[in-house]
């Protein structure tokens, strides 16, 4: 799977995108300004990178999305495992449940089926 890497920037104006698009570029600029206090030339600069990185599109000034946010979230999902837990799922779900974390019945029965759902070979 491709790495979707987004700044912390890219990321704060993906989010007001995800949320309202599509959306005309000048309403955006105002989202920007009001949610995140951007004025128009950061929000247009951050803009031309994410379309630059193929995540949106600028058309006819309305901006549009090309890659869905769990896109996005499951790119990020893998580099952390990858990076920060040699590519081990099982120690990455150790260090989630660290920390005296429990998980709920309905947790663990949603976690074991989307294990049997993925297991090599099927069942």
């Amino acid at each position: 799977m491709e790495e979707l890497i987004l700044f912390e920037a890219e990321k704060r104006l993906m989010e007001i995108i995800w949320q309202e698009a599509p959306v005309e570029s000048g309403r955006l600029v105002k989202l920007a300004g009001d949610k995140i206090n951007w004025n128009k030339s950061t929000t247009y600069t951050v803009l031309r990178k994410l379309i630059a990185k193929g995540f949106v599109k600028n058309e006819d000034s309305v901006v549009s999305v090309l890659i869905p946010k769990e896109k996005v979230l499951i790119s990020e999902s893998n580099q952390i495992v990858n990076e920060s837990f040699s590519g081990s799922l099982p120690k990455f779900v150790a260090a989630f449940l660290g920390n005296n974390r429990t998980l709920s019945d309905e947790d663990a029965d949603a976690l074991m089926k989307l294990i049997n759902d993925n297991l090599k070979g099927g069942q």
